[in-house]
């Protein structure tokens, strides 16, 4: 059984939250996420049940070790994490979503000791071969809290069944394990080719909830590299001319 605990989400585009702890509870989180701890909070990092556990965790995008932090004194006390870029972080609670959650790789941030964090691969082998981000999952498990981070705005959709969704891959954050996984070729050639979506796009059926990003970080990553590398380009045409008109002043051309 996962520990209680409570917690306050503070921010706006890059959000924290702040866990408070009584004598004896503990959360787990990713290595590398803490923001602060009291004095009272015991850190202990490792691979949180062996070498496979570290494995597993470090195909899903995290870290292979993870941190526990546990309350060792007395009263109430606090530890924070912090979101990795601009997003929102999405509190989960997995006994009122059925137990578990499927999550997009590197999407966990923190949760409540107890929770179970191991590797969830697609079910069917179109959605293994094309779903490009959504190819591996992690698997939250348990019926404590857990917290995810998204890019940009948080969308939640309460699929009925039979209902379906098309979204882009990068854009899924995380849905119930009742909710049907899949991936669908992007109809028409023209769409396929020049609609900036991709070739694929993933399917979800419910029933069941679904939580997306409308900003997913290889998107920001990309828009990134395109500026960098425009900007990196203008600035060795620049180079280029100052170092010909310099040429030409000592040629006396």
């Amino acid at each position: 059984m996962a520990h209680e605990i409570e917690y306050e989400i503070i921010g706006d585009d890059m959000q924290a939250v702040v866990v408070e702890l009584d004598p004896g509870e503990a959360v787990v989180a990713e290595a590398g996420a803490m923001l602060y701890m009291e004095d009272a909070i015991q850190m202990d990092t490792g691979t949180g049940g062996g070498v496979m556990k570290g494995l597993q965790r470090i195909i899903t995008g995290e870290s292979f070790f993870i941190t526990s932090f546990v309350h060792t004194g007395q009263g109430n006390s606090h530890v924070a994490f912090s979101a990795p870029y601009p997003g929102r972080i999405v509190p989960l609670d997995l006994a009122a979503l059925g137990g578990a959650m499927l999550c997009q790789k590197d999407a966990f941030l923190c949760a409540a000791k107890g929770t179970e964090i191991s590797i969830a691969f697609t079910k069917r082998l179109g959605a293994g071969i094309f779903g490009g981000e959504g190819f591996i999952l992690q698997k939250l498990h348990g019926d404590g809290l857990a917290f995810a981070h998204a890019g940009g705005a948080v969308m939640a959709h309460d699929l009925a069944a039979g209902q379906s969704l098309r979204v882009d891959t990068g854009c899924l954050v995380a849905f119930q394990e009742s909710v049907d996984y899949n991936i669908q070729m992007v109809g028409g050639f023209k769409n396929a080719l020049f609609g900036g979506e991709g070739l694929f796009l993933a399917t979800l059926r419910g029933p069941g909830r679904v939580f997306l990003q409308t900003l997913p970080f290889s998107r920001l990553a990309d828009r990134i590299r395109v500026a960098v590398g425009r900007n990196q380009g203008e600035h060795r045409g620049v180079a280029g001319l100052g170092g010909g008109l310099l040429k030409g002043i000592i040629s006396g051309d």
